[in-house]
């Protein structure tokens, strides 16, 4: 059992002593320090946990102590011991249904025993190391999952909203709807608007008056200001009731049916433990964009986070408190508010025990329905527009909308069961859905494989292939990731007829033969393929011809097959190497397997100079290969880079009219039609002008980023609302940063006169793109039609692969 305890982050002050032996040891005991980061980060967290808790346990139907019991459990059992140190941990909104039914069925203390049986099996998972099975969960289902949820918690809490008492079931509610707005109660209504009111527009208070109000957060707004007013106003509603805390119920012995208790355990431990896990991942995320706090916390780990979600949650059960999982408004609040270590987690705990104890004559003014409101909302916002986009995109609507329905219909586990099914059954079909097609041009015979190429589908590639005619020249595409041995053999057995008779055989696309994932040669495929990826020696990547370099694993295996020069060691990025011996080896690939390839191309565009119809300004990091994002070749863009893809306005003394120069020559000379101005996520740049302090020295870099200040002042402007993608808000400050400065500089481009000039003569468009590293997704920033500043008011339109 040794190996089922949490390892905690190394510390560097002993790390340091035990490489200093003779160090005499400390002759004062360490003192334990908070960060002031900490502490103001913790109360954020407390102030939106005190009322979501409260809401949580109403909507469940459990006492309204048991959320702050899972709260405070959370914060101090989970910010301890957890893998995930700024994940802070509670009553989460996606356990509301599962409990509300545990509750209903077996009553409320059996519940409590249930969440701590859930806590153990998570002990169990933690120490079995299966942390990460559970994140190949398809998204489409979690996402479903949490849908469902929403709905059944937004339709339930809708009666309270309008005064009267849910029921237990989904259509039980929806039933019972008509008659409860023919019987609604005016008061509980008008609390209830209200709160939905401030909720939704104290985050949009513009000015800077409004840049200090929004510190606070808008759920407490929400719930103050409708209790104040109830309570200003004498309004007679059902109002919060913390009985005395001597009579809170405890966990006891489960009873009922065992194959009920066994079924409940499992959905509770299934939902907490997947939405902890991914709360943890979505954590790591927001991490990654402070390149400091990245360093100094890590990433998370999801085999520790689940130790200490289990021992939360044996605690809570224990405690008479609600389950415990990990809450992602919570935990965004708390990176957004500048959380250094898990002690801003652990502070929110304390801070929700106190006010357990000290603050429950002021709790009990809080209406019913204003806590009720506050909770739907959090269900309407489960059902997330972006999870509904992106699974349309990857073709999973299906998988979400049968989880999404399970959910709601039948239950939680019985919706995932149902959601994994149709998963299954979508993939199998996907598998045996091969499309096979055989067309003439010209003379020469194309035979087209769409899908997964396996023994299902050579019956039609036979048929295909035998189509083709003896002597003649054949190409057969194959557009699919994966190939079977009966596939193989049939391929390359007609390859060899076929080239015996005196035709000839030109394969593209994968190559023939190899599975993804399995190292191979240029023996590995038929004699004759003459494909571009089969030249630059790459088994199936897409990121030839400059994976060598670093090893990039691309959709396939590393390049296995162009030797190093002057007997270096294959793979580079070796340890050691130079990077001169890097850039060496790089040249030597693309001369021996790229250039024969594009010489032609080049040397007509030698003979006829460039002719490139856009300028794309983009960064000049390094993660940005234009040439893949655009899908261009040679010839096509006429690019510029500089860090922070910024644009001078023309008259300023910036010591550098380089950008200024392109702008001129690429507008005047080459006549391109459109300039493109691509920020990323994760920009350098943007980070280092949100991080820098007035004053100081004057380095070349910030002299450079001053060109980027109207950016900044633009994102402080409340007046001018910044672009959304794909539905969402900016992750953070940086990426807000990121989008808003693309703005501003197609706004700098404007002012240089040949710019404005095409402008003028319809001979020249700006356009604005983003590039999401992480999500290697692109998307196009437009304006809305007929408005004199395209760029003033923007949205983002995803560009789809």
């Amino acid at each position: 059992m040794s190996a089922c305890v949490p390892t905690h982050a190394t510390d560097p002050s002993r790390t340091q002593r035990d490489h200093q032996p003779h160090s005499p040891p400390p002759t004062e005991p360490r003192r334990f320090r908070v960060a002031g980061a900490d502490v103001s980060a913790s109360i954020a967290v407390f102030l939106i946990a005190l009322p979501l808790s409260l809401g949580i346990a109403l909507a469940t139907g459990a006492p309204l102590q048991a959320g702050l019991v899972a709260a405070a459990v959370g914060g101090l059992v989970a910010g301890k011991l957890g893998g995930s140190p700024l994940q802070v941990s509670g009553p989460a909104a996606g356990l509301a249904v599962v409990t509300a039914d545990l509750i209903h069925r077996y009553g409320w203390r059996t519940t409590c025993a249930i969440t701590v049986l859930a806590g153990l099996a998570q002990l169990g998972l933690g120490c079995l190391r299966v942390a990460r099975t559970a994140l190949a969960v398809s998204p489409a289902i979690v996402h479903g999952m949490l849908a469902g949820i929403g709905v059944t918690i937004a339709v339930a809490q809708l009666h309270i909203v309008l005064g009267g008492t849910p029921q237990s079931a989904v259509l039980d509610n929806l039933r019972a709807l008509p008659a409860q707005l023919a019987g609604l109660h005016p008061a509980a209504v008008f609390v209830s608007v209200l709160t939905l009111s401030l909720l939704l527009l104290w985050p949009r208070i513009p000015g800077r008056a409004g840049r200090l109000l929004r510190k606070l957060p808008a759920a407490l707004i929400a719930v103050a200001g409708a209790t104040a007013t109830a309570s200003l106003t004498g309004l007679t509603l059902p109002k919060v009731d913390l009985p005395s805390w001597s009579s809170h119920a405890l966990a006891g012995l489960p009873e009922g049916p065992v194959l009920g208790l066994v079924a409940a355990v499992l959905t509770t431990t299934l939902v907490c433990s997947v939405q902890s896990l991914l709360g943890a991942v979505a954590v790591d995320k927001l991490v990654s964009g402070r390149p400091g706090l990245s360093a100094r916390v890590g990433r998370s780990d999801l085999d520790r986070e689940l130790l200490g979600q289990g021992a939360a949650n044996i605690v809570s059960g224990s405690l008479g408190g609600l389950p415990v999982a990990g809450v992602a408004v919570r935990s965004s609040a708390n990176v957004h508010a500048g959380a250094v270590s898990r002690n801003s987690t652990m502070l929110h705990g304390v801070l929700v025990v106190v006010a357990a104890l000290l603050m429950v004559p002021i709790l009990e003014f809080i209406p019913l329905a204003s806590l009720a409101a506050l909770v739907m909302a959090v269900g309407i916002q489960m059902v997330s527009l972006h999870h509904i986009r992106t699974v349309t995109r990857h073709r999973e609507v299906l998988v979400y909308v049968v989880t999404t329905l399970g959910v709601v219909l039948f239950g939680v586990l019985e919706g995932v069961a149902l959601g994994i099914a149709v998963a299954v059954a979508v993939s199998l079909h996907r598998l045996t859905r091969t499309r096979i097609t055989h067309d003439e041009k010209e003379g020469v015979h194309h035979v087209h494989v769409r899908g997964q190429l396996t023994f299902l589908a050579v019956p039609r590639l036979s048929r295909a292939l035998h189509l083709v005619p003896q002597g003649t020249r054949a190409v057969v595409e194959l557009d699919g990731s994966f190939m079977d041995h009966a596939a193989y053999e049939a391929l390359q057995d007609w390859h060899k007829t076929h080239t015996a008779q005196g035709g000839s055989v030109h394969l593209t696309g994968r190559r023939a033969g190899i599975r993804i994932g399995e190292p191979g040669s240029a023996a590995d495929h038929p004699a004759g393929n003459t494909d571009a990826e089969s030249a630059t020696g790459t088994t199936g990547c897409r990121c030839s011809p400059w994976t060598p370099w670093r090893n990039h694993q691309c959709d396939g295996p590393q390049s296995t097959s162009a030797p190093a020069p002057d007997g270096l060691p294959g793979g580079a990025g070796a340890s050691g190497e130079r990077s001169g011996q890097e850039l060496a080896r790089g040249i030597s690939a693309f001369q021996r397997h790229t250039a024969p390839l594009v010489r032609g191309e080049l040397a007509r565009l030698a003979r006829e100079g460039q002719r490139p119809s856009q300028l794309f300004l983009t960064c000049a990091d390094s993660r940005l290969v234009t040439s893949m994002i655009t899908s261009s070749g040679p010839g096509d863009l006429f690019v510029v880079r500089n860090v922070g893809n910024l644009v001078p306005l023309p008259g300023q003394e910036s010591g550098d009219d380089s950008v200024a120069a392109a702008i001129e020559y690429a507008v005047e000379v080459l006549k391109v039609r459109s300039i493109t101005v691509c920020g990323h996520s994760g920009c350098g740049a943007m980070q280092a002008l949100l991080n820098t302090e007035p004053g100081g020295a004057q380095t070349p870099l910030k002299r450079w980023l001053r060109h980027a200040l109207p950016s900044l002042e633009r994102m402080g402007d409340g007046n001018r609302p910044w672009a959304r993608l794909a539905g969402r808000a900016p992750a953070d400050a940086v990426e807000q940063l990121c989008l808003t400065n693309v703005v501003q500089q197609l706004e700098h481009l404007r002012a240089h006169e040949s710019v404005t000039r095409a402008l003028r003569d319809g001979a020249l468009e700006l356009h604005g793109m983003y590039f999401h590293v992480g999500e290697a997704q692109a998307y196009l920033l437009t304006g809305a039609d007929g408005e004199d500043d395209v760029f003033d008011h923007v949205r983002a339109a995803g560009l789809s692969a």
